[in-house]
């Protein structure tokens, strides 16, 4: 008897590697374990629900049904793995054990939130996920004034859509200046000008000493006293990989779940996949290279052992303000830069001080047509 492959996960990541690998084989059960509803959305869209208007409902690709039926897929939904035994080759859920002939751990992330001091900490909104926003959205809806934590890409694109739909933002980090791990700080200071112009209030250079509820407000105490008033705070500070179920089974894990070229991880029926998955040394949580690696993966299930090969790839942060395109290296102290700007936004080109090669780009606004030829000039990550 052939026993299914599992999956354990319902986001992107899952969802892309099963319709990879019904394009290739439609016959091979799998079987899907998600603690969520299973419905298909886009997570990257949850940065600018509130400018559009949208509620949880509005996200919804295909429901958990369709994608099963269209998939030829088991789903089980609202379900938890408690354990899983890789010498017997099975994952424990409520009162059943399941034997599975490959296992896809496609676990995702979390959001990152640190064990701030105060009375009003498990009220702190994250918004990683379809469920999480469910939850969080009539609060956000009649939410006011909102503080936001963490000026990376997410908190800064979630910021700015909340200015956009008329809420009263607060942006705070403790890096000085914005989205410190993508821009040189003097191109996140353009963007911070913009946002400013917009009615985005910053406190940067600022760590976060304290958030406590008094009556229908959440005070965020900042660490030189000030004290910011809202209705709402978001973290946006990060996420981490969920590799509990991973550690616990004796799998290599280190940021995320380690795994080789194929996907594999130290166990040689176990794959780890998206956001949990630590690939050639880092996680990657964004979509290109997770769309690779599920392309590679369904191959190598498939019978056609295939390595998963990331070519330079563009993000596209969600900043409508000051669209941006990106590729490469764009920080460090070991770059030097060449700009050209004219009515159309600014092509950035961040070269090697040393060896004076193209090391990334940054374009802006209707320069975005400029980002795919320079892209092709990058090398790929791993060729």
């Amino acid at each position: 008897m052939s026993h299914p492959i599992i999956v354990i996960g319902s986001g992107f990541a899952a969802y892309q590697w099963v319709k990879s690998f019904r394009k290739l084989d439609q016959d091979t059960e799998i079987t899907i374990i998600t603690a969520d509803n299973g419905d298909d959305y886009s997570k990257p869209d949850l940065s600018h629900v509130f400018s559009r208007q949208q509620r949880a409902t509005d996200l919804v690709k295909q429901s958990a049904t369709e994608f099963a039926q269209a998939n030829s897929v088991k789903l089980i939904t609202n379900t938890y793995v408690t354990a899983i035994d890789p010498q017997a080759k099975t994952v424990s859920i409520d009162d059943q054990v399941l034997t599975y002939s490959n296992l896809i751990l496609a676990t995702g992330s979390r959001a990152f939130v640190p064990p701030f001091a105060g009375n009003a900490t498990d009220e702190i909104i994250t918004l990683n996920s379809l469920q999480e926003f469910e939850q969080a959205q009539e609060r956000l809806i009649t939410a006011k004034r909102i503080t936001v934590l963490g000026a990376g890409l997410i908190g800064t694109e979630i910021a700015m859509d909340l200015a956009s739909s008329h809420k009263q933002v607060t942006l705070c980090d403790k890096a000085a200046s914005i989205l410190p791990a993508m821009l040189p700080p003097f191109l996140g200071s353009e963007v911070q000008h913009t946002m400013a112009l917009n009615g985005v209030d910053f406190k940067l250079n600022r760590g976060i000493s304290a958030i406590n509820r008094h009556h229908q407000e959440m005070l965020v105490e900042l660490d030189n006293g000030e004290v910011i008033s809202s209705d709402v705070v978001i973290a946006a500070m990060g996420l981490r990989s969920n590799t509990q179920l991973a550690q616990q089974a004796g799998l290599m894990v280190n940021h995320g779940i380690v795994v080789n070229q194929y996907m594999q991880t130290s166990d040689a029926n176990i794959y780890a996949l998206g956001d949990c998955a630590e690939l050639y040394g880092r996680v990657r949580a964004f979509i290109q290279p997770t769309m690779l690696a599920a392309m590679a993966l369904a191959k190598t299930l498939a019978g056609t052992a295939t390595p998963v090969r990331l070519p330079a790839s563009l993000v596209k942060a969600k900043t409508p303000w000051i669209p941006l395109n990106l590729a490469g290296k764009t920080v460090g102290s070991e770059l030097t830069w060449e700009i050209q700007r004219n009515s159309d936004g600014y092509v950035a080109k961040a070269f090697h001080v040393e060896t004076s090669e193209l090391s990334g780009f940054i374009v802006s606004h209707d320069q975005a047509k400029a980002a795919f030829p320079l892209l092709r000039l990058l090398p790929g990550e791993v060729a």
